[in-house]
């Protein structure tokens, strides 16, 4: 049975993201390798963002439940 995909953590993807920034921005790379670390960057950006938007829900929630 294959294994299922493991998200990686927040921080994971932050220092992974980070790393392509500063390589795409120090480096010259090849059209081909630009883009594939475009999507990859891209790709981590919305689950950085997923991420947050569903943190700042629950911190809501709590606040909003602490008020009661």
């Amino acid at each position: 049975m294959a294994e299922a995909k493991k998200s990686k953590s927040f921080e994971d993807n932050l220092k992974r993201l980070n790393e392509i920034v500063e390589k795409t921005e120090n480096s010259v790379l090849p059209l081909e390798e630009s883009l594939a670390l475009y999507r990859e960057g891209m790709t981590l950006i919305k689950e950085l963002k997923t991420t947050l938007d569903k943190a700042e829900k629950e911190v809501e929630k709590l606040k909003d439940t602490s008020k009661e």
